[in-house]
């Protein structure tokens, strides 16, 4: 099986590269660079051409948009699916199609309940809906899609664009203290390898009879736990302080007004034969070790 996939040098994309490097089931792994086509830049034709040349029976789209405006957000993370969708429309019709969707397009949740995939979508960000759109475009195309939710990643790699890798670096830097944002939301942290490994599984599967999959541990915790865990894990004995900014509680323009965040991952364990095998201790000793 050739296997195209995009994004391979990001944080998620990092990790899908490496279980796809060692996966007998992969003839040919080609990774298209932004050096080959930056999908943010490029047309329908552009795809179009890339997917002539490599014919891949799989393509993983790692990539997307963090932060930015609104047309920035729809266009990473809803525009780049739409050229991938009628580019293998056109090219490799039979061809699977992987997207990293996100939480954020449940929007806010009742307080302690699990969300499963068939529940209502109502983002309240951009961020959210440019999701939801590019979750819409896989339910609704002519060809092989998943969309993979996936809930608040953490471990190795991790940068500054959330707060646990904000809190990993300031308590790498600090001396007596550190400063973060409120710290009371709680969220389901899933390990990125564990993402990685729904990602495969995805690929590989047999014929699925749903399209969205929730990817998270299913377990919830507050923010605060997670860092404070951090914090013992790396060895910082210092105060950590949290300062009245609501961006910071819930990932600012990402997770907007949800305090409560667990996904119910029985579809992805009962269809795609996945559950998640890292703790949040493991993901924040690999964090952690990565100094």
């Amino acid at each position: 099986m050739r296997v195209l996939l995009l994004g391979a040098s990001g944080f998620l994309g990092r990790q899908v590269r490496l279980l796809l490097e060692g996966d007998p089931r992969v003839g040919e792994l080609v990774c298209a660079g932004r050096a080959r086509l930056d999908l943010l830049c490029a047309d329908v034709a552009s795809v179009t051409g890339l997917l002539s040349s490599v014919r891949p029976g799989v393509v993983i789209n790692c990539t997307g948009r963090m932060s930015g405006g609104p047309d920035e957000l729809l266009r990473g993370n809803a525009g780049v699916v739409a050229m991938l969708v009628e580019a293998m429309a056109d090219v490799t019709p039979s061809a699977r199609l992987v997207r990293l969707g996100s939480a954020a397009e449940y929007g806010p949740v009742p307080y302690g309940s699990s969300t499963r995939e068939d529940d209502p979508a109502r983002p309240v960000t951009a961020y959210g809906v440019s999701h939801l759109a590019g979750t819409g475009l896989i339910t609704s195309a002519p060809v092989d899609g998943v969309s993979l939710r996936v809930f608040n990643p953490v471990g190795p790699g991790l940068t500054r664009v959330n707060v646990m890798g904000k809190a990993h670096a300031l308590l790498g830097e600090a001396e007596g203290s550190v400063t973060l944002g409120p710290l009371g939301a709680v969220r389901d942290f899933v390990d990125v390898r564990d993402v990685a490994r729904a990602v495969v599984a995805a690929a590989f599967a047999g014929a699925l009879p749903e399209r969205v999959f929730n990817v998270g541990s299913g377990r919830a915790v507050t923010v605060r736990q997670a860092v404070e865990q951090l914090a013992r894990t790396v060895g910082f004995t210092g105060e950590i302080r949290e300062r009245e900014d609501p961006c910071a509680v819930t990932g600012g323009d990402r997770s907007g007004a949800a305090t409560w965040s667990q996904a119910d991952i029985s579809r992805a364990e009962k269809v795609l034969g996945w559950r998640p095998v890292h703790s949040l201790a493991d993901s924040l000793k690999a964090m952690a070790e990565e100094g």
